[in-house]
């Protein structure tokens, strides 16, 4: 059996030490801030170890010698080494708050010049600074990874996310289908966003407010309506038309939002239909972002 790699990368304070946590949960061998340059050889080391699941942890820490890593993930590839990429993220407000909430410096404060500590407007300019350049540093490695939004998410909804990541075929294209609230933001992580705020809100139905989408009655009300139906088969003939391309482009996630106001009824229902109509076809997963908050 060939070796299992997850790397983690991600923005500083969204998640990947809770990331690491679930990997390690789950029978991984986990690494954090494993310096870029060690990459291949702790890697052929494990191998030699006879080691099957390995989780490695980078950061911006090691942003000198980022820019390696791609190049390495290719050569451990060509070894026949399964390589799943995870890229942690989170909205700039919601870093602020955490770091400011936290009282921990940001890794790369100290490169944005000197700032008076004791004004509170200067340190979050310089916070705000330092987040939006390690956005740039790891841009080439978000862009090749299987991104997760921690903006709104708990540490167990975050675990139990990595864990359904896990479960799905290294060597396939994996769909994400994921229902939100507009009001709550858009998922950073969406590779294609849905609007279905135009469609019939079963809210307003005093029956229905209570249940959500993935209730019969809220179903049965929203496949009754001509909207729904042309939104639900335009989206579907979209994913149908460019999913092929996108495989052989080799992509391994594509998460596709699909937003209402309340994250609770039109587009829970949406993606429930969707991940149905292509779960024969790709590897599906469903997250409702609303739903599990609650």
């Amino acid at each position: 059996m060939s070796l299992d790699l997850v790397l983690i990368t991600g923005m500083s304070g969204s998640g990947k030490s809770v990331a690491l946590r679930a990997l390690e949960d789950a029978g991984y061998y986990c690494v954090d801030n494993l310096p870029p340059e060690l990459l291949v050889a702790f890697v052929e080391l494990e191998k030699a170890n006879a080691g099957k699941y390995v989780a490695i942890a980078m950061d911006v820490r090691s942003a000198t010698s980022l820019p390696s890593v791609p190049a390495q993930l290719r050569e451990l590839r060509a070894q026949g080494v399964h390589i799943r990429s995870l890229f942690l993220d989170s909205t700039t407000d919601t870093l602020v708050r955490r770091f400011s909430e936290t009282r921990r410096r940001h890794p790369l404060s100290r490169q944005q010049g000197t700032h008076d500590e004791t004004d509170p407007l200067l340190r979050q300019h310089a916070l705000v600074d330092a987040i939006e350049l390690e956005r740039e540093l790891l841009a080439d490695l978000r862009e090749q990874a299987h991104v997760i939004d921690s903006s709104t998410i708990r540490p167990a909804q975050l675990q139990s996310q990595v864990k359904a990541m896990l479960s799905a075929p290294a060597s396939q294209l994996t769909l994400v289908f994921e229902s939100f609230a507009f009001k709550r933001g858009i998922p950073v992580d969406a590779d294609y966003v849905f609007d279905v705020r135009m469609l019939p809100n079963p809210h307003y139905e005093p029956q229905l407010r209570d249940l959500t989408g993935l209730d019969k009655p809220v179903a049965e009300f929203l496949a009754e309506q001509p909207s729904v139906e042309r939104m639900y088969g335009d989206i579907e003939r979209f994913l149908q038309q460019w999913l092929e391309p996108l495989a052989q482009d080799q992509r391994s996630y594509v998460t596709v939002a699909i937003g209402c106001t309340g994250g609770q009824h039109r587009s829970v229902y949406l993606v429930e239909r969707l991940a149905a109509a292509f779960g024969g076809r790709w590897t599906t997963l469903k997250r409702h972002r609303e739903l599990e908050r609650a």
